[in-house]
């Protein structure tokens, strides 16, 4: 294994529905085409469906079908809630309480058959796991570098910056970026990547074009890695 790669990777979003489950997902195709063992893990996950008896979400079920080797769901998702709504309101409505434990546990699990775990947050960084559990507190917890997934569309700019600076405010290292090209008319949407590129004080790990059909395995080709990750001290 790389000396320089984390055992394992946060990755969050600027908002909800930017593209955080294909960069996951694309990362950890990424990552077994180097050859390393690679399994996706989304600790919380609201809106989901009955499937065979238990609460599944198309998310984490997607990150589960991108890894080697192929995990337990319930190491993947270990809170899963029905309501398609923030975290913090669904969990409150099935009246369970999100804590770190179950999840630093089942992260465990996943960490002792595998040589990096991709975890994917909730919406955007700011947006809590649990009433008293934020995403930062995971983060630090597991001592997790943060990439960040900005989704290309008008507004990308003032959310980038302002993720970049809560992510590093809140004393995680941000580790480097992924772009999205989730609006296909976008006006200047190289320019607008030129200017991330410019003012992100990370590196582009890539840029995952449009597709109306994304494929994660596909999708990998357009990601590339930075020579260093930056250490826990940094």
């Amino acid at each position: 294994m790389d000396a320089t790669l984390p055992q394992s990777i946060y990755v969050t979003g600027t908002d909800t529905g930017v593209g955080k489950t294909l960069a996951s997902a694309a990362l950890l195709h990424a990552l077994r085409a180097r050859g390393l063992r690679a399994v996706g893990m989304k600790p919380v996950a609201s809106g989901c469906e009955r499937i065979e008896g238990a609460w599944r979400n198309e998310d984490a079920l997607a990150l589960q079908a991108a890894s080697d080797p192929l995990p337990r769901y319930e190491d993947v998702n270990p809170y899963a809630f029905p309501a398609p709504l923030a975290p913090e309101l669904a969990s409150r409505d099935e009246g369970v309480d999100v804590a770190l434990d179950p999840i630093l546990l089942a992260h465990a699990r996943l960490r002792a058959h595998s040589d990096v775990v991709v975890v994917e947050g909730v919406g955007g960084w700011m947006a809590p796991l649990a009433t008293q559990v934020f995403q930062a507190d995971l983060v630090r917890a597991l001592d997790l570098p943060v990439v960040l997934v900005v989704g290309l569309r008008l507004g990308c700019l003032n959310h980038a910056y302002l993720t970049a600076r809560a992510i590093e405010d809140d004393g995680a290292r941000f580790a480097g970026w992924i772009a999205t090209g989730i609006d296909p008319a976008m006006a200047r949407a190289d320019d607008n990547f030129a200017l991330l590129s410019s003012r992100l004080r990370a590196p582009c790990l890539g840029r995952l074009p449009h597709d109306s059909k994304p494929d994660a395995a596909r999708m990998a080709r357009h990601l590339a890695w930075p020579e260093t990750w930056p250490s826990r001290h940094a």
